[in-house]
């Protein structure tokens, strides 16, 4: 017999309550039933009653299991291509530490949310490059995303689109993916200096590639810091950088996926999880396995019973 859960201390408590209360009531019962010079035997009868069910009741909460079944239990996956937009403006610090820095941790977040995808890394700013391919081994991905740092050498400014024509070429060239549920999840404050070809969006959606689109930053934006000072325009002010949402959620919408902004919690990876989740996934593991159900039913219906019989039944405490 297995157990759903173990005992705590407040079941030893109450365990101890209930034989220290019994039990000063069977000493004051018999001190009574002296004085009345008498016998008080028949609260026995009803303190072993009354302890059975008190124990069925303990092991019904504790979830006992036994008897095995036979059940098949499959593994779902997707492959997951994460763009990370990796602009000198993803330092801005209005999302604590840094908007990339809150994306490097809530990448790894969600490789531990949805174990059984596979996921692959590309970074893009006035260039995009692939960091790691689509891979099952989320202790690699994660070591890749936490040396992730800002590209301060690109100076033609952001490229988002480039990024997405990227992956899209990475998915028709891995046969592997042929027959998987597949997505894209952009990561960006939306800052987009280049343009974004309709045809380029409408091959995602020809490839069944939903775009995700994930929004870092805040409207009321910040400053971007540099060394010891910040980032200046050519005007020697200092230049701050702001979420650009509607940008990202035309480019989901053209994508036919989903807007997401992130929040300092990094409560959305969740809803992330549940978006990737909706995509059916490839089977990627399915065998037979033993399982026990709980039995707890049949401890509560018997302490019912005692129960019962203990409001129905009397006992006659004092012989006089």
């Amino acid at each position: 017999m297995n157990w759903l859960y173990s005992f705590s201390s407040t079941d030893f408590f109450l365990i101890g309550l209930f034989i220290g209360l019994y039990a000063l009531y069977i000493f004051r019962t018999f001190r009574l039933a002296r004085q009345l010079n008498t016998s008080a035997w028949g609260v026995i009868p009803k303190f072993f009653l009354r302890s059975s069910y008190l124990a069925l009741l303990l092991i019904a909460l504790l979830g006992p299991s036994f008897g095995e079944a036979e059940r098949n239990a499959s593994t779902t996956g997707r492959d997951v291509y994460l763009l990370v937009d990796v602009s000198r403006s993803m330092n801005a610090g209005d999302v604590v530490p840094t908007r990339l820095e809150r994306v490097k941790y809530d990448i790894q977040q969600l490789c531990d949310t949805l174990p059984a995808d596979r996921f692959g890394l590309i970074l893009t700013a006035g260039e995009s490059f692939v960091l790691s391919p689509l891979t099952a081994d989320h202790d690699a991905l994660k070591r890749f995303v936490r040396d992730i740092r800002t590209n301060a050498a690109a100076s033609s400014g952001t490229d988002l689109c480039t990024a997405l024509e990227l992956a899209r070429q990475k998915f028709l060239t891995d046969s592997s993916t042929q027959q998987s549920a597949r997505a894209l999840v952009l990561f960006s404050d939306g800052e987009n200096f280049g343009t974004c070809d309709r045809m380029t969006l409408m091959q995602l959606r020809t490839a069944s590639l939903p775009l995700i689109t994930v929004g870092v930053g805040t409207e009321a934006g910040a400053s971007i810091r540099e060394g010891r000072d910040f980032v200046r325009d050519d005007a020697r002010q200092i230049v701050r950088s702001r979420l650009n949402r509607t940008f990202l959620q035309e480019l989901a919408r053209a994508g036919r996926g989903q807007y997401i902004e992130a929040d300092a919690s990094g409560q959305y990876v969740n809803e992330l999880a549940s978006v990737l989740r909706a995509q059916q996934g490839r089977v990627s593991d399915q065998n037979q396995v033993a399982v026990s159900t709980n039995k707890y039913y049949y401890f509560l219906l018997a302490a019912l019973v005692l129960l019962a019989f203990d409001l129905i039944i009397t006992v006659r405490t004092f012989r006089l």
